[in-house]
């Protein structure tokens, strides 16, 4: 199993650049997306329910105070996206190449709309803070109910 820095590393070598908060949305998506398509999880890092979605909360803590990341990440990050196998690989590529031209709030309202971050927020205001998981057995219920509209199929 590849791990959350893994992927950014892989994301980042796609793009170029992004800004943090595009980068954890899109983690977010990467895991969801192969939670359905490999029934497993792309890395182990918990995904928190924060008031502007999704965060891999260990991402966070490596680039807390950055605005934009660029590959190559620094090395303090430990990053391979060569430790990725090929189903790995083809997730992160495919969610990126789907989701490339997104926003980080479009990115954002969308997981807004979506039952796994609704379910960890539950008994929060929209801007109160928390750090409720996000469960993979609703990320992988939820995604997996949208093979038809996955971004392999667009």
């Amino acid at each position: 199993m590849a791990s959350a820095s893994d992927a950014s590393d892989l994301v980042l070598r796609l793009l170029g650049s992004a800004t943090t908060m595009k980068l954890q949305k899109l983690l977010y998506y990467c895991q969801g997306w192969h939670l359905a398509w490999d029934g497993e999880p792309l890395f182990s890092e918990r995904i928190e329910a924060w008031a502007n979605g999704p965060v891999v909360r260990d991402i966070y803590d490596l680039h807390r105070g950055t605005f934009r990341l660029s590959h190559p990440l620094p090395a303090s990050w430990g990053a391979d996206c060569t430790r990725l196998t090929n189903d790995e690989r083809e997730t992160v590529e495919v969610v990126v190449n789907f989701y490339r031209d997104w926003s980080a709030d479009q990115l954002s309202r969308a997981t807004h709309g979506e039952r796994p971050w609704i379910e960890a927020r539950e008994g929060l205001t929209p801007t109160e803070r928390g750090t409720q998981e996000i469960s993979l057995d609703t990320m992988q219920d939820y995604f997996s109910g949208l093979m038809d509209q996955s971004p392999e199929d667009g």
